[in-house]
């Protein structure tokens, strides 16, 4: 007697979305660092978004790292993984969700070509406020070549 085969379900969003604690790092917890900083710097401005770690790849990055982005139209902002490092300096994991936030705030302007830009000279002025701002570029630069493989 030939049993029925077993119905397969195909899950409708990335696995990433159904992890219930995708903000949950080894040494960082993503959406505490993101509650921080949108109380302290954006009076809690930024509502519906989420913040997780982004997906682990076979291989690093050779000659440069993305290391966060910002998805407006689903209000996500993901973190690369090699950011959950216990190396990595608190107040630079601040610098890095802060420098997403704002794009949420700062609007984008467009060239007399039409080519949007994202890091405008009012994003970049914003940018600077962050108390750590010096400091986290400079380390960003120092320690670059310890993500890349």
């Amino acid at each position: 007697m030939d049993r029925p085969k077993r119905k397969v379900s195909h899950l409708s969003l990335p696995l990433q979305r159904q992890l219930p604690f995708a903000h949950e790092g080894r040494y960082f917890d993503l959406l505490e660092i993101f509650n921080k900083l949108n109380d302290r710097y954006f009076k809690r401005a930024l509502r519906g978004y989420r913040i997780v770690w982004g997906r682990r790849r076979k291989s690093r990055p050779k000659s440069y790292l993305v290391f966060a982005s910002i998805q407006e139209e689903d209000r996500i902002i993901r973190v690369h993984p090699l950011l959950d490092a216990p190396f990595v300096p608190l107040w630079f994991m601040e610098y890095v969700v802060y420098h997403e936030m704002l794009h949420a705030v700062v609007p984008d302007e467009y060239d007399a070509n039409g080519r949007r830009r994202v890091h405008t000279e009012r994003f970049l002025e914003a940018e600077q406020k962050f108390p750590h701002y010096r400091k986290a570029r400079k380390w960003e630069a120092e320690n670059l070549g310890r993500f890349l493989g």
